[in-house]
């Protein structure tokens, strides 16, 4: 399956916070998982698993609101055009029956109350009087015709435009209880974001990882080696821009996304680097061919260990917010060395390997 990049959703977000300087391993980490693990504590997969599934009930819910909208709406729009159209048949007919009346009223003008007899009888002309009276009662006919016709449009009309205004107000409810479903999910999906964001938050006070978070990886396959750090995303904070925020330059691309979005290695490689301290928070650093690393840091989880090889497109672990951080975002860096101080531009890094950001 070929990798189909969805477009940035280009919002204003909170910038990645880091002191470059800072963030390399302190000597109790040993550039290695950051220490021991936190005494006491179990692997997070329990929270990383059920926000990641959570998303995913989130995403089902809110497509399956989305398509009960689409689907009102066009109900709606049709319950409106047959209203339309049984109005205008219903001007229709009163205006035939507007004629009927102009022929009656003529019919009795010109007959005077007198028998069709009467009128032969005295009239200079008797053919004429019989051709006038034959094409009245031809209109006549014609518009009894008419106007029957009209009362049985009308009354399809009438029929088909209740069904179509009742099954608008039926996909109304249904998308009010759907409404309140994909809500009780995102209120929960936010708790559990709040969890696992405290999670890694304990790990690095403690400068210590919880071990990975196995997820259930999706089987998608990519036909192109590299792909982009996640999926759906807003950029914000771009190499080499400026700030009170670095000790220096920003070294990476910042992607702007929730806390807890699986975040993808954007390439085949081995992982040489988990840690969880300073002011990268949650980083994993991968080897990839060719000598080139990148880096994946404040996460909320990662979901690989040390000396894993891992897959182009296979999730590495979960964005968040920790280290030096304003705000949830993947900071994602491309060095020619597995340590700071050696990044390149990775929008053009990657933009050679055919993936645009």
């Amino acid at each position: 399956m070929r990798l189909i990049r969805r477009h940035p959703l280009f919002a204003a977000v909170s910038l990645c916070a880091l002191a470059v300087l800072a963030a390399r391993p302190s000597d109790g980490g040993g550039g290695g998982d950051g220490g021991a693990h936190v005494p006491g504590h179990g692997t997070a997969s329990g929270v990383g698993a059920e926000v990641v599934r959570l998303y995913e009930e989130a995403a089902a819910a809110t497509r399956t609101y989305e398509e009960g909208r689409r689907a009102a709406e066009k109900q709606r729009a049709q319950a409106r055009r047959l209203e339309k159209l049984l109005d205008r048949e219903r001007r229709k007919v009163d205006d035939l029956n507007e004629d009927l009346g102009r022929i009656a009223r003529s019919q009795y003008r010109s007959g005077g109350g007198l028998p069709l007899t009467a009128h032969l009888i005295l009239a200079e002309d008797p053919e004429g009087v019989m051709r006038g009276q034959r094409a009245l009662w031809k209109a006549d006919l014609a518009l009894d015709h008419a106007i029957e016709k009209s009362r049985r449009a009308e009354q399809r009309l009438a029929r088909d435009e209740a069904e179509a205004a009742a099954a608008w107000q039926r996909l109304e409810r249904r998308n009010k209880q759907l409404s309140r479903v994909k809500n009780g999910i995102e209120r929960k999906l936010e708790a559990a974001r709040r969890h696992l964001q405290g999670q890694a938050d304990a790990s690095v006070a403690a400068g210590a990882c919880r071990g990975a978070v196995r997820l259930d990886q999706p089987e998608t396959r990519y036909d192109t080696p590299w792909v982009a750090p996640v999926e759906a995303y807003g950029l914000s904070a771009s190499y080499g821009a400026g700030g009170a925020r670095w000790a220096n330059r920003h070294t990476g691309q910042d992607f702007a996304v929730p806390i807890g979005t699986p975040v993808r290695a954007v390439g085949a490689g081995k992982v040489v680097k988990v840690s969880c301290h300073g002011a990268f928070g949650i980083e994993v650093v991968i080897e990839h061919a060719g000598g080139y690393f990148t880096q994946y840091a404040h996460l909320a989880a990662a979901a690989v260990d040390q000396g894993e090889r891992v897959r182009t497109g296979q999730w590495i672990g979960q964005s968040g917010t920790s280290g030096n951080s304003t705000g949830p975002h993947l900071h994602f860096e491309v060095r020619v060395t597995a340590e700071t101080g050696s990044a390149v531009d990775p929008v053009s890094w990657l933009a050679r390997r055919d993936v645009p950001l």
